[in-house]
């Protein structure tokens, strides 16, 4: 595949979505408003389909669940979307008809778990694949399962190898390792932290890992959310803010490109140059010359773990639920449904 040396990325900073379809209409305008500017990729925000449910406690303290958090929970996971679905197949139209890859963070249904998860599709609206968040932070694993190493791709499109970490797996410094032997290129980090520290780790992470690093978060005030999801000794103001964005993008060598932003809505764009990978790399390359194999080492492990595998008289295989089809074949009918 022919990779582009230089062209334009963006970075899609958003105020909460009402739901999937509003998320997924607003994820359409800000991608026809990268296109006028020749954005070749962009992304969008942890959680962005589906909600990240700021604020929200689910009824939940230790050694208790509410009825009212189960009925809670229940809506959260109604509002969730399926991969491949419904909205992944408007996702794909949107980049098909604007040229344009989107990387977009969703959250993901399957049985009775939900995932946070990002998608990525081509400019050809081919769903590429998935990153489901291997870490829950905090509260999150009240709501959130868990991925396995079968979900950490990192895909080659004509713009170089792009891959994602969710928010606080970037704090992962193997899972980031991983990544960098993968040679990912344009590092996605799709996060709900907008705080100082945040900015530092993404260029620390650009220079570590001699790659272009975007990250998207949410602007949002309490306004934005249900009412019942702060409590009023939350309140900072009339409507205070609960997400103060903070998006940025980073060069290889940690020079913030663009951002951060903590204004409102916005959508940062920056030129990147695949030149400046190689050049970066002079000098230091965390999974090459850098490393020492003689004293520290890797293993990863990327099965698809199940909790139930049935076994047929043919000696088949089968996962009670089976990794989703990013096969060619896959990909194909998958483009065959966005394009009719």
């Amino acid at each position: 595949m022919g990779m582009e040396q230089k062209f334009r990325v963006g970075v899609a900073q958003l105020r909460p979505a009402r739901d999937a379809q509003d998320a997924v209409e607003r994820i359409a305008q800000m991608a026809a408003d990268a296109a006028t500017k020749h954005v070749r990729l962009v992304l969008f925000p942890e959680a962005y389909v589906g909600g990240y449910p700021r604020g929200s406690g689910f009824g939940t303290l230790v050694g208790q669940r509410t009825d009212s958090g189960r009925e809670q929970f229940q809506r959260y996971w109604e509002a969730a979307i399926d991969v491949p679905g419904k909205e992944c197949e408007q996702l794909g139209e949107i980049a098909r008809r604007h040229e344009t890859i989107l990387v977009v963070g969703v959250i993901e249904r399957e049985l009775g778990t939900l995932y946070c998860t990002v998608v990525f599709f081509s400019a050809g609206g081919v769903l590429l694949g998935k990153h489901r968040k291997l870490m829950p932070t905090g509260a999150e694993r009240l709501i959130w399962g868990f991925g396995n190493g079968s979900t950490m791709p990192v895909l080659d499109t004509p713009v170089g190898k792009v891959g994602a970490l969710i928010c606080w797996e970037n704090y992962m410094p193997l899972m980031r390792t991983a990544h960098y032997a993968k040679g990912i290129e344009i590092y996605c980090a799709p996060t709900a932290d907008g705080r100082d520290t945040w900015l530092p780790t993404m260029r620390h992470i650009a220079m570590e890992g001699r790659c272009f690093v975007l990250s998207a978060n949410q602007f949002a005030r309490q306004s934005d959310y249900p009412k019942a999801s702060f409590s009023e000794s939350s309140a900072g103001g009339a409507d205070p803010i609960v997400s103060r964005g903070g998006s940025c993008i980073v060069d290889p060598f940690g020079k913030v490109l663009a951002g951060p932003d903590f204004e409102g809505e916005a959508l940062l764009v920056a030129e990147v140059d695949r030149g400046a990978i190689a050049r970066a790399k002079y000098d230091l390359d965390a999974v090459g010359h850098y490393a020492r194999p003689d004293v520290f080492s890797l293993q990863v492990n990327e099965s698809d773990t199940r909790p139930v595998v049935f076994h047929s008289t043919t000696g088949a295989q089968a996962a009670v639920t089976g990794p989703k089809d990013f096969t060619d074949a896959g990909q194909a009918t998958f483009k065959k449904k966005i394009s009719t």
